[in-house]
């Protein structure tokens, strides 16, 4: 599909940011207008980069090798330019208003590393990639309107209700998607290439990097949604509720 090249997607996610940036929010203060406008662009990728890499499972391997070592076919390869030039996009916003959020700029980096040697390099293993992209754009949409209304919670009554009510399913959502069923996944890919089924197709260097880089991405995940759950909970106060309880039983034990 030409209309997905690198190039012209870009061009589509930095017209997306800044239009976001300035008509959407430009009323919205300094930090919180770039970040919104960030997360209106990942609400723009990440619903289509499912339905793409689901359009581009659905058309098979090519070459007859297995799957996660198959020869990416052209629409795979889209799908790849595609999401890449989101990902550049916002690597631009993080470097331009969030130089010292390291964090998500070598995310961004590493998740580029892994696009364009897939990409470029091998020209392989775009099927499982485009696995896991479903299972990390999948809670794009839920997460993406939850940041927005924590953006806003402070200034507005409807953003604060909004960010209440969807808290806690997005981070259920969350937790299974990156706790469980994507480890399920990466347990799968380790096991299918440390078995030798992709010897000869993709170096070990390349598969052993992306798994790194991969695994590395899941736990940071993991630990971010841990953190708001934590915080979560807290601000209803079922840890002091707890705590309370356990000093009570220990009183009476005394």
């Amino acid at each position: 599909m030409d209309s997905l090249n690198f190039s012209t997607c870009l061009a589509l996610f930095l017209s997306i940011y800044l239009f976001a940036y300035l008509v959407l929010f430009r009323n919205w203060g300094s930090k919180h207008r770039a970040e919104a406008s960030s997360s209106f662009m990942s609400l723009s990728h990440g619903t289509p980069a499912v339905l793409l890499a689901v359009r581009a499972l659905l058309t098979g391997a090519a070459g007859g090798a297995p799957p996660l070592a198959a020869p990416n076919s052209e629409f795979q390869n889209s799908v790849l330019d595609f999401s890449t030039a989101y990902f550049v996009a916002d690597l631009l916003h993080y470097l331009a208003f969030s130089p010292s959020d390291v964090l998500f700029i070598l995310h961004h980096l590493a998740t580029l590393y892994v696009f364009l040697t897939c990409r470029f390099l091998v020209g392989r293993g775009a099927y499982g990639l485009l696995e896991l992209l479903i299972l990390a754009e999948a809670t794009s949409a839920c997460q993406n309107v939850w940041s927005i209304a924590r953006f806003r919670k402070g200034e507005s009554a409807a953003a604060a209700r909004l960010y209440e009510f969807l808290s806690p399913f997005f981070y259920v959502f969350y937790s299974v998607v990156r706790g469980v069923l994507a480890p399920i996944f990466i347990i799968q890919m380790v096991a299918f290439f440390a078995g030798g089924e992709g010897r000869g197709l993709i170096p070990a260097w390349v598969w052993v990097s992306w798994m790194v880089v991969i695994v590395a991405a899941i736990a940071v995940s993991v630990m971010w949604v841990s953190s708001h759950w934590v915080g979560w909970c807290k601000e209803r106060g079922f840890w002091g509720r707890r705590s309370s309880d356990l000093q009570r039983i220990s009183n009476k034990v005394k």
